[in-house]
């Protein structure tokens, strides 16, 4: 079996509210989804969700933890979700290639832009944290 990178996707929360980024061009149902890319060769998940958090949303997070990994089931990826938290700087589109916009969601926008359910741990930590 052919190995497959994995994506990393930051749970970044801020004020009560998770950072969404919704993408310039839709995977499938995929519209809006956390900061999120490939884990490159030599690095970690979490190295990985601090990179691309970076990249696409221009914030600096610090990892808190790691909440766990699956296989997407809309995707068939094998993905890793980070929590983090905001160190510096302001969301906004820095990869317009790949991002079209960025909110900061309470839990009902939350439920709005994405209308399925995320991986049980990631909503156990949202349910925790936003407000």
């Amino acid at each position: 079996m052919a190995e497959t990178s994995s994506i990393a996707a930051a749970i970044i929360v801020d004020g009560g509210r998770v950072l969404l980024v919704r993408r310039a061009v839709p995977e499938g149902r995929l519209v809006w989804q956390f900061p999120a890319g490939k884990v490159e060769p030599g690095e970690t998940p979490e190295q990985a969700a601090v990179r691309e958090t970076c990249e696409e949303a221009g914030l600096d997070v610090a990892v808190v933890k790691s909440l766990g990994e699956r296989i997407h089931p809309a995707t068939g990826r094998r993905m890793v979700y980070i929590a983090c938290n905001v160190v510096a700087g302001t969301a906004w589109v820095a990869d317009a290639a790949e991002i079209a916009e960025v909110e900061w969601c309470g839990q009902a926008r939350v439920a709005e832009l994405v209308p399925f359910p995320f991986y049980g741990p990631v909503q156990d930590h949202l349910d925790d944290v936003l407000d």
